[in-house]
């Protein structure tokens, strides 16, 4: 199972950082800004219900085939409800979990890893089960690790 702290959302705080609002290409360049026009405040942009959500940190690598990994920071709502495909902190038997909230037909739930090294984890009524929230945003460190002299 997973392993998470969990934190509680502040939204006291107003920090305006500067924001490319005409978008950084990931396909060809495009000339530079000569200026960036707008500003973007985080909470207010990716927090829409503060009383409801939480941050955690990921514990584990059974979602790494999704790009989530140790150490990543998950927003998490739980004032909406989870539907079919959602990513979802679940809690079950009384330990929190990371999967992909896989709803069938028949009432049947599975949890889904993203790893191929762990197996689907079927939900049955002798489960102690909760859905604790709904995975909005997640967070990931891009920068890579240096060390010594390793060069791309």
């Amino acid at each position: 199972m997973t392993m998470f702290q969990l934190y509680r959302v502040d939204v006291s705080t107003i920090l305006p950082l500067l924001f490319a609002d005409d978008g950084i290409r990931a396909g060809f360049p495009s000339p530079a800004q000569d200026y960036i026009r707008e500003s973007i405040d985080l909470n207010r942009t990716l927090i829409k219900h503060p009383a409801s959500t939480f941050y955690a940190k990921v514990s584990g690598d059974s979602m790494c085939e999704e790009g989530i990994t140790e150490g990543d920071i998950l927003i998490i709502d739980r004032s909406i409800e989870a539907e079919h495909g959602d990513l979802a902190v679940c809690c079950i038997n009384g330990e929190f979990t990371l999967k992909r909230l896989c709803l069938n037909r028949g009432d049947k739930i599975y949890l889904m890893p993203s790893n191929r090294k762990f197996s689907p984890i079927e939900v049955t009524r002798d489960d102690d089960f909760l859905v604790w929230g709904v995975v909005i945003y997640t967070i990931k460190a891009n920068r890579r690790r240096r060390s010594g002299s390793e060069r791309w």
